[in-house]
């Protein structure tokens, strides 16, 4: 119930006076709070004209012989006096009025401020329930991710390290291709150089055989030109001869002997020559063809270890081709894991940057709600101090 107090409740010379009292607005009337504080009782009093006494008001009879007319000076600063008690007493209603609205905004903050206040407890303690088993699950696929990363990055080095291992053999067996042709190039040109000589020999000796073959066919001829000289001489001592018939010499048989010796000679001579250089020549001739295979022989393994050479480079090549594919498959794997570390941390870093801020805006509401708690405090301590003002001035 609230205390209403009208603009005509204050005491006046020579009327009654009445204190009216209503369940409507809390409030205070232009001259609600006429002689507040001061230390006079009030009382309400009947005049000589009568009427009805106020309720709760006692009657009190007043002897006439004091109603007598008096000299009294009136003070003339009263009216201006009233006037500002008037004026202070409304100010004073207002301020009260706006500190009573004040008061239930301030009583419905707090209600709203509570209300919060359960909400983020119940927030905070769903969050602080559901969080945990988010990060734990988070945490969870990134390890697995972060295993498997790491168990393919072991099998990726293993398998770098196997192909490396063959590289590196490939490697030694191109080497040793290299030297043996090297050294197979090597004998080639040592085998060259002795055809090359061969040949030569081969070119000297024919050279030989021609002029020997020219010198024989000289011989020949120049054996018979002798041999024709000395039948026509022969023919000719004959006729001297068988004109001086006196000596008794056998001509024939000594030019028939003469002539067996040349041709014995000559062809002698002749099957000496033909046998020897037909010796040399199919010495040469062996020499040539034992060269000729030792050549081809060389060309096949030269074309079979360029062969070779070919398919361990085509080997090497695709290993090389495998080996830039590994790594660029560990690079790209390292970058991937990289990138969902970095990813998985950024998300922790927002989370637990999230989590501070919460934090931080519950100690704010919190600072806030213990500062409006403090204000209503006072404004209690403030109402109850000004309700017992107004009960103690009802009660006089």
């Amino acid at each position: 119930m609230s205390i209403h107090f009208s603009s005509r409740s204050t005491a006046y010379p020579g009327r009654g006076a009445q204190v009216r009292l209503s369940s409507g607005r809390a409030g205070f009337g232009s001259r609600s709070l006429y002689g507040l504080g001061t230390s006079r009782p009030r009382v309400a009093v009947r005049s000589a004209y009568g009427g009805p006494v106020g309720a709760g008001i006692r009657e009190i009879t007043i002897n006439q012989n004091l109603l007598a007319p008096l000299s009294v000076d009136i003070d003339p600063t009263i009216q201006q006096v009233r006037q500002e008690e008037r004026e202070q007493i409304k100010t004073l209603n207002n301020k009260f009025a706006s500190f009573i609205d004040k008061v239930r905004f301030l009583e419905q903050q707090n209600k709203m401020l509570e209300t919060k206040w359960a909400l983020l407890q119940d927030q905070k303690s769903a969050k602080s329930s559901q969080l945990p088993r988010i990060f734990e699950a988070q945490i969870a696929g990134l390890r697995q991710q972060l295993e498997a990363l790491q168990l393919d990055g072991g099998r990726l080095e293993v398998e770098l390290r196997s192909m490396q291992d063959v590289v590196e053999d490939f490697k030694n067996k191109y080497e040793e291709e290299i030297n043996r042709r090297t050294a197979a190039e090597n004998e080639f040109v040592l085998l060259k150089k002795d055809v090359d000589a061969a040949y030569t020999n081969k070119v000297e000796l024919e050279a030989k055989a021609d002029s020997l073959q020219d010198k024989i066919n000289f011989l020949k001829t120049l054996h018979e030109t002798e041999l024709a000289e000395l039948q026509s001489q022969i023919s000719d001592t004959c006729v001297v001869l068988s004109m001086d018939n006196s000596r008794s010499l056998d001509l024939d048989g000594i030019i028939a002997d003469v002539k067996a010796q040349y041709e014995e000679m000559a062809n002698h001579s002749q099957a000496e020559a033909e046998a020897w250089y037909q010796t040399k020549f199919e010495t040469l001739q062996a020499q040539a063809g034992k060269h000729g295979d030792d050549l081809r022989n060389t060309r096949n393994e030269i074309a079979e270890m360029n062969r070779s050479i070919q398919k361990l480079q085509a080997e090497i090549d695709t290993v090389k081709n495998q080996r830039a594919k590994l790594e660029s498959s560990i690079a790209e794997a390292e970058e991937q894991g990289e990138l969902a570390l970095k990813d998985a941390r950024a998300k922790l870093a927002e989370v637990e940057e999230a989590l501070q801020k919460a934090k931080q805006d519950l100690a704010r509401l919190l600072r806030e709600y213990q500062e409006l708690m403090n204000v209503k405090l006072g404004l209690d301590i403030e109402i109850a101090t000004y309700r017992k003002l107004l009960e103690g001035e009802e009660s006089r």
